[in-house]
Formats: C-alpha cells, sequence, structure tokens
C-alpha cells in the first residue's frame, strides 16, 4: 500500500510538471509540482487507522478544533456514508482569548464554520505547510469583522493562527491533499472555543461571547447526531444549518448574510434529533448552574493556550487557556513523548500587557457594533502624576527641609506636580498584525540565545513514528509569526490535470 502511494505521488508530481511547462514554463508551477513536503505520503500507522476503521485512502475529511482543549480532530467519511474520528493532534499554539475574531490585529484565532479548497492549501508556507482557514467567511463580513491569512500551519507559533509542529501538519496536509484527489471538492473547518458540553456551557454563562457560542453550537450538534458534514448558510447576520426547500417550492432557497432569511426548513430527522440533544444540554446546564458552578473568569490578559503535552517539554511551560495548567499534571506529563519536534524558540502562553491595557472586545452577532467591557486604564489625554515630583518648583533649602521633615508637610490643596515631559506614562498600544507577506520582519524573543546552527531537514518523520520526546534546539532558520506566506499560485491549478 505505502509502496502504490509513493509511485502515485512520483507520478503526480510528473504530471504537475509537465502540465506547467506546457502552460507557458511556469517556475513557480514547476516549483510547487516539486514541492517534497507537500507530497509526502500518508503515514503507514495512519493508513492502518483507516484500514481498521473502513476508510479508503481518498474520502472526504472534516476538521474540528478546539481552543480551551488545544486540540484538532481530523475525520473521515467511512463507507458507511457517515463521518467517525481518525486522529486527535494536541495543538501546539493558538493566540488570543476565547471567542471569535473580530477585527485585523486583535491576536484572535477564528471560530465558526469554514469551508477549505484546493486553492487555500500553501506548499510553500514560510511555517512549513499551512492552509488557510477561510476567514473572514459571509456571517463575519455581515458583522464587518476584518482580518486575513488566518492559517493553520506549522513551527508552532501563532499571532492568530492555529500553530501545530512540522510533523503534524505534514499529516493533516497530506489527508487533506488525499481527499481532494479522491474528489472532494471543500472540507469544513470548525472551530470552537471549547467542546460544547453541558459542562462548559455552565462555566462560560455569564461569557459576552455566549450568544455566539449557542449559535454555533446548533451546528455543533447537527454533526454530532447525524455525523454528516452539516449544510452551512448565512442570513440575516446569523448562521443556518441543514436549510432544504419547503415542500412547495420549486426551487431551493437563496442565502445572504446580510439579507432576510428565505422560506426553508430543515428536515425533520434532523431537527427532531437536535431538539432533544438541546433539550437535553440545556437541562442539565440549568441543574449545574443551580448547583453553583463556578464560573470561568473573564478578560485574564492571557495570550492564547497550548496543549500540556508540549507545556510539559518547555522550561517554564504554560498551557494559558487551554486546559491541564498545574503543575501536577505538567509533571505527569514530563515523560509522555512529544507528537512532533518543538522549536527550541516557542514561547509558552504569558500575560499580553497590550492586551491587559486594552479595552476587552466582545463579539456581537447581530450588528458591527462592538461591545466594550470597562478598563482601569486611563483614557488618552489624562495627566498622571510623576512618582518623582521636580524640585525645581521649591526653594533649595525649603526642598532640603520638607525632605529632611524640617519643614511642614505639602498642602493637600495644591495640585499634583505636572510630570517631567521626557516621562510621559501612556497606555500601551496594540500590537499591530505584521504582514503576512513578509516573516522577516518578525523577531522571535527565544528564552536565551543559542548558536546558530544548520538549517533542519525539509522533510519531517511522522509524528506517529517520531521517537523524540524531548524538545529540540532552536535552529534559528525561521522567524516567529502567525501566518505564512501565501503564494499567487494555487493548490486548484497545480491539481487540475489529475482531476
Amino acid at each position: 500500500m505505502t509502496h502504490r502511494t509513493l509511485v502515485r505521488a512520483l507520478l503526480t508530481s510528473a504530471m504537475l510538471a509537465a502540465s506547467a511547462l506546457l502552460a507557458g514554463c511556469d517556475s513557480d508551477q514547476i516549483s510547487l509540482a516539486q514541492n517534497a513536503k507537500a507530497n509526502q505520503p500518508v503515514p503507514p500507522k495512519l493508513v492502518a487507522a483507516m484500514a481498521e476503521k473502513d476508510m479508503d485512502m481518498q474520502s472526504p475529511i472534516l476538521i474540528r478544533l478546539f481552543k480551551q482543549e488545544a486540540e484538532l480532530e481530523v475525520w473521515k467519511q467511512t463507507r458507511s456514508g457517515q463521518f467517525a474520528l481518525l486522529k486527535t493532534y494536541p495543538i501546539c499554539r493558538w493566540s488570543g482569548d476565547l471567542g471569535p475574531k473580530v477585527r485585523e490585529g486583535d491576536r484572535q484565532a477564528p471560530e465558526g464554520f469554514y469551508s477549505i479548497n484546493p486553492s487555500q492549501m500553501n506548499p510553500q508556507s514560510a511555517y512549513y505547510l499551512s492552509f488557510n482557514t477561510g476567514y473572514p467567511n459571509a456571517f463575519d463580513k455581515s458583522l464587518g469583522r476584518t482580518g486575513s491569512e488566518l492559517m493553520v500551519h506549522g513551527d508552532c507559533s501563532s499571532r492568530g493562527c492555529y500553530a501545530m509542529t512540522d510533523e503534524q501538519i505534514a499529516e493533516i496536509y497530506s489527508l487533506g491533499r488525499e481527499s481532494f484527489f479522491g474528489g472532494q471538492k471543500a472540507f469544513q473547518f470548525q472551530a470552537y472555543p471549547f467542546r460544547m458540553t453541558a459542562v462548559n456551557m455552565a462555566k462560560h454563562r455569564n461569557n459576552p461571547n455566549m450568544p455566539f457560542w449557542k449559535m454555533i453550537k446548533v451546528g455543533n450538534d447537527h454533526f454530532e447526531v447525524t455525523k454528516q458534514e452539516p449544510k452551512v448558510d448565512f442570513c440575516e447576520k446569523k448562521y443556518v444549518f441543514d436549510a432544504a426547500k419547503p415542500a412547495d417550492a420549486t426551487r431551493d432557497p437563496v442565502f445572504n448574510a446580510s439579507a432576510k432569511c428565505p422560506a426553508y426548513v430543515i428536515p425533520e430527522e434532523i431537527a427532531s434529533a437536535v431538539r432533544e440533544k438541546e433539550q437535553r444540554d440545556d437541562a442539565e446546564m440549568a441543574k449545574l448552574a443551580a448547583k453553583g458552578t463556578p464560573v470561568a473568569r473573564l478578560n485574564t490578559g492571557i495570550d492564547g493556550g497550548m496543549n500540556a503535552i508540549f507545556a510539559s517539554k518547555i522550561p517554564e511551560g504554560n498551557t494559558g487557556l487551554s486546559e491541564g495548567g498545574d503543575s501536577q499534571a505538567l509533571q505527569s506529563m514530563s515523560l509522555a513523548r512529544a507528537p512532533g519536534t518543538i522549536p527550541g524558540t516557542v514561547n509558552p502562553p504569558r500575560p499580553n500587557l497590550a492586551v491587559q491595557q486594552e479595552e476587552p472586545v466582545v463579539a456581537t452577532t447581530s450588528s458591527t457594533t462592538v461591545a466594550r467591557a470597562p478598563s482601569s486604564t486611563p483614557p488618552a489625554g489624562t495627566r498622571v502624576a510623576s512618582a518623582n515630583a521636580s524640585d525645581k518648583s521649591e526653594g533649595f533649602l525649603s526642598s532640603f527641609a520638607r525632605k529632611v521633615g524640617i519643614g511642614g508637610t505639602a498642602d493637600a490643596s495644591q495640585p499634583a506636580a505636572r510630570p517631567q515631559p521626557q516621562a510621559p506614562v501612556v497606555a500601551a498600544p496594540a500590537r499591530p498584525k505584521v504582514a503576512e507577506t513578509k516573516p522577516q520582519s518578525v523577531v522571535r524573543v527565544a528564552p536565551k540565545a543559542e548558536p546558530k546552527q544548520a538549517a533542519r531537514p525539509a522533510l519531517k518523520p511522522s509524528v506517529t513514528d517520531t521517537a523524540a520526546a524531548a524538545p529540540a534546539a532552536g535552529t534559528g532558520t525561521q522567524l516567529a509569526g502567525s501566518a505564512p506566506v501565501v503564494q499567487s499560485n494555487s493548490f486548484d491549478t497545480r491539481f487540475s490535470a489529475v482531476k
């Protein structure tokens, strides 16, 4: 099986190279066709897992992702037609807070439902391999949300993306590639703040993002009860799942994210199963709330999260907003095998001072208005008294007497001394999003300086086959950032010869 897969990959590369030459010797297309990273075969252990679960190599896939748990799931369609879980990958790093992305530069990783087609696959990513999540979708745009180049990629570094190890993204990329070879036009990417359980919903019941989370939970429930990819539409600035035309309609409904919803129905077998699940979840949530289940803390200022398996391998590692962050849990995982190579320069989640000093952003679901929570930061223009007032406003003797306690105390009715102009106190602005097309402008801060080493090999062993359990030393050959460079070439064009 492995031999046949490798031969087919080589033949595909030759066909793509030939088609590029016929198209006019496009050097970019030739380089894409010869990209060894993008053509790595699916690892043998994963092939064996597919056979055990009655899955074809090229059957459709679906990806689900959970921030709080720091896990990414790859589901694959079985021969029965339903999706089953193939593999769960721990996420090396994600940034921002729980909640959807709202604007460019907010460091938020997106939440919601997105569609990934071949043109969104980037085999020449600056972060090993990547695919574009497709943010903003029609729903995001209807609310005026902004942002671009939000990726799932390697290198374990994030500024608004979901970062895996290079070995992990190589596997995920190969699974997506095979599904496209099998005829899947696009695979669905579902991103959630946490697993949409009654316990998690109860813990976050006071979060301002709860209306949005309840809305995307409906899509989660559709998938949970059917094990089929839910059909996603948008209207009236909201998500609609598995909509179908009414019995008396002659054509399918047409949806527009910003317009009034057309007439539609949800098939009764799906609607009734979802309704029953929602009733059970709501009853459990109410019971947990009545018992006094603690409410999750808001506006922590922590920048994102990291799966505990990675945090346990890093000095002073921290899971941030992800689960399993206590020292005992990390200690217990310290001997477990790491799922891929961890760059020596990876930064675990830490408090983001810029985020703490900003007014926290709260996403809305019905308009473009952005609600802001109260902030303790003084507004612009507020005068702040200096801790060291200038002595020039007093005579030398009076100043000396005051300092040694001979003179009287300062008059409380007098205004505070004006701060020195050379040291004003100003709230730190939010860090702007780094241009994805220029990753060389980003400087990663490593825990300590390390000697420069030779560039790491282009290909990494499979996550399932790797034996490296300790963190790798920093190579210094890649720069930090969240989003890979997206080339103008399209994955779709590259594979047009084999469609």
